[in-house]
């Protein structure tokens, strides 16, 4: 068994990422990104005839966005100086749903902000990924942060050892975005995040879920 574990997402908890796409999109493309209530993909829009951006072209944006922008992706307030702390007493894993082609440059990215550790590639659901980086470090106790709730279900299917913090760190995206019902805790800022972590990373791992009659 090893030191204590936090495996951590990177975009809206780490670094801003639909604040300086919506940026590049109107600058780039003249597309308009209206994330308030909307689907990702149902709010794109191009600023001269109003049209839906399909889909596809919605993926294709991002790719290309990832492709050349990350230089625009600037760190969440309080984020490295908090893990570099927490570090200290834990290692620090990145779980990202970046895909291959970008892999690279993610932990090129985090470097640059002072952030060297491992960092995995995802596409999907986390849970299955993150139960195996448990099992390979077999930690301690574990703790995970993201900023989707559907992440924080699956990681309470897969390893529901692991703490679950939900995180959204792009205070346009918080506001409208419910807490996750399979998180332990809703917590947005990590000067607020720093204390509560510490505290599970020495309670040690998250506690079964109670069983269901029948």
């Amino acid at each position: 068994m090893s030191r204590p574990l936090i495996i951590t997402d990177c975009d809206e908890v780490l670094l801003h990422m639909v604040v300086p796409f919506r940026e590049w999109l109107d600058e780039t493309h003249r597309v308009h990104f209206n994330f308030r209530g909307h689907d990702f993909t149902e709010a794109l829009r191009h600023k001269d005839s109003g049209e839906l951006i399909g889909r596809e072209q919605v993926w294709a944006l991002l790719i290309a966005f990832f492709d050349t922008e990350m230089a625009r992706q600037k760190p969440i307030d309080g984020a490295m100086g908090t893990l570099g702390r927490l570090s200290e007493r834990a290692d620090i894993v990145v779980l990202t749903n970046i895909g291959e082609r970008h892999h690279q440059a993610r932990i090129e990215q985090l470097a640059a902000h002072g952030l060297h550790a491992p960092v995995h590639w995802n596409q999907g659901a986390k849970g299955r990924p993150l139960a195996r980086i448990v099992a390979e470090r077999q930690p301690s106790v574990a703790l995970f942060i993201d900023d989707l709730a559907e992440h924080h279900g699956s990681v309470s299917r897969h390893a529901p050892g692991v703490w679950r913090l939900h995180m959204v760190g792009e205070p346009e995206l918080s506001v409208q975005v419910p807490p996750a019902p399979a998180a332990h805790a809703r917590i947005d800022t990590w000067a607020a995040a720093e204390q509560w972590i510490s505290d599970r990373l020495a309670q040690g791992p998250a506690p079964a879920p109670p069983m269901m009659e029948g």
